[in-house]
């Protein structure tokens, strides 16, 4: 399976690039893995909610431009499904099995999504109702990916 992550922003501090390095090698025996820092736009001060739209709009264009077009894409969004890590594993396993083998994570900017890019979603995932560090939560979904490859191959993994 090929899986890539298209983020908006970098990694800033060594500890979170550090975590992302150490699950990319665990995933390394799994699956083909890549990811793409885009550019974050940036937001003036005391934004508008026009303003914010542009930002978004703009993130999301250099995001539709950059996921391929027999790619699933998992938009990572806090009003979409919420899964069990089971259930996550389950999914994953059901887009291979499909002959599905590009899969597009794609973690969006501060501002959310674009309504372009819900659009182009073919499933929205959501890992809680509360808003994370994009940067950590690039950590939390590679940790998350990991530990599915585990339970489809019945791999014993730490609770």
């Amino acid at each position: 399976m090929n899986i890539r992550i298209l983020c908006i922003g970098k990694l800033k501090e060594s500890y979170w690039v550090d975590a992302v390095k150490e699950y990319s090698k665990r995933l390394s025996s799994y699956c083909s893995l890549s990811i793409e820092e885009l550019k974050e736009e940036k937001l003036p001060e005391k934004a508008s909610g026009a303003q914010e739209e542009l930002v978004k709009k703009a993130e999301g264009e250099r995001i539709l431009a950059r996921i391929r077009e027999n790619s699933v894409v998992v938009v990572l969004d806090v009003k979409g499904k919420q899964l069990s890590s089971e259930a996550l594993a389950e999914k994953i396993q059901t887009f291979a099995l499909e002959g599905k083998s590009n899969l597009d994570f794609v973690i969006g900017g501060s501002l959310g999504h674009s309504a372009e890019i819900l659009q182009r979603a073919d499933f929205k995932l959501s890992f809680s109702p509360m808003t994370f560090p994009h940067q950590m939560m690039r950590v939390i979904l590679l940790e998350q990916i990991y530990r599915s490859f585990k339970i489809i191959r019945n791999e014993t993994y730490h609770k």
